[in-house]
């Protein structure tokens, strides 16, 4: 069977990424990634459109009993994004949504003053922001982002992915002004499928590429 993999490591993807919004003349204020693994790939892409690196974060808000089946994410603001499709179809009820809505915003919350410690959030009115991740599956936790800083005065938002289905890019294209995404299998199992090297970045390792 024929390697699936399109990119060698985080770091590749992220260079690929940004040679091609350098290509297509996008002009980047800031890039924003999602820890931990948009980390990696955000320096690479931040470093080839010489803009500041920052986080964006959300954390998704898993169904009853199947915690990997994404509901919805809110993010650390609080901003919720709801997948009332997959609600439906499982045993959630508002009390149920309420209260994950509201221990996953405090664990996002937590992640953003972990990471960015005494330093300000940026100042994102009237720029153009790239919002990076290793990858999309549901694509939900980058869609409770998106909701958030839809409502920051952001001059253009877009989105930048190496990888991800073609249902949840389209849905994407309908949250932000431009989805740049290097690859869009029809048959797609998950993000680490197309990277040769997809290990888990922790906390410590994702810090480092802010610095």
């Amino acid at each position: 069977m024929a390697s699936t993999a399109r990119f060698t490591d985080r770091t590749d993807a992220g260079e690929q990424l940004g040679a091609v919004l350098l290509e297509e003349g996008f002009d980047i204020d800031i890039v924003l990634a999602i820890p931990r693994g948009g980390l990696p790939l955000g320096r690479a892409v931040a470093d080839a459109v010489s803009a500041p690196l920052d986080i964006v974060v959300a954390s998704k808000i898993g169904a009853p009993n199947n915690p990997e089946y994404a509901i919805g994410a809110v993010a650390s603001d609080g901003t919720v994004w709801r997948n009332d499709s997959a609600i439906r179809r499982t045993d959630a009820d508002e009390a149920y949504f309420e209260r994950e809505r509201q221990r996953e915003a405090e664990y996002a919350r937590e992640k953003v003053e972990r990471y960015r410690g005494d330093a300000p959030p940026p100042d994102l009115a009237g720029s153009t922001v790239a919002v990076v991740d290793d990858g999309v599956a549901t694509g939900s936790t980058i869609r409770a982002c998106l909701t958030m800083l839809a409502g920051q005065a952001v001059e253009r938002l877009i989105v930048a992915v190496p990888v991800g289905p073609p249902d949840t890019v389209g849905a994407l294209e309908g949250m932000a002004d431009e989805v740049l995404c290097l690859e869009t299998p029809t048959q797609f199992r998950s993000v680490g499928q197309f990277y040769e090297r997809f290990d888990q970045v922790t906390d410590e390792e994702a810090m480092t590429y802010l610095e």
